[in-house]
């Protein structure tokens, strides 16, 4: 199957904003993963794995369309490193869950597919449908966002900014 234009271009954005937020965490290790350095609760550790979810969660509702909740899409400790997380886990993890997001649009004939989102405690009543391009367009901006976190948090951590390290 050929892959089209629009494909490689969100996919190639997407690539994009992964390595921006790879940057953040280039040179950390097990302690400072975890650590709070504002007064949000995120940390670098926090976000990979979250993000982590994210693609897992929302290739799985691209791919199967069937608006069942995937497991651990509602679980709150998504945000946090847990007892036996290390930092090369979760960026392994990080990592096989954007090859399965890849694999996922890949396998796309193309982005106009439209699926049922699962119903959840903030869903409207009636059911909502989102094409695999509006998911794709989610991942990308839930992507962007935490990687402009994970700056903020790097550089109130050692100084370190992404800009800096590119």
């Amino acid at each position: 199957m050929t892959t089209s234009p629009e494909k490689t271009d969100l996919m190639n954005a997407f690539a994009k904003q992964r390595e921006l937020l790879l940057i953040t965490v280039r040179g950390l290790g097990d302690a400072q993963a975890p650590r709070r350095t504002t007064v949000s609760e995120l940390t670098l550790g926090g976000i990979v794995k979250h993000l982590a979810q994210g693609e897992e969660t929302w290739a799985q509702i691209m791919v199967k369309g069937d608006g069942e909740l995937p497991d651990g899409m509602l679980d709150m400790g998504q945000y946090r490193m847990a007892e036996g997380d290390t930092l090369a886990g979760l960026l392994e993890r990080y990592a096989l869950a954007a090859r399965g997001t890849e694999a996922a649009v890949a396998g796309l004939p193309d982005l106009d597919r439209s699926v049922p989102l699962p119903r959840t405690p903030w869903s409207p009543p009636e059911p909502e449908y989102w094409s695999a391009r509006r998911i794709l367009l989610h991942l990308i901006r839930e992507t962007a966002q935490h990687a402009g976190h994970a700056d903020l948090i790097r550089e109130a951590l050692d100084g370190a900014s992404t800009t800096a390290q590119r």
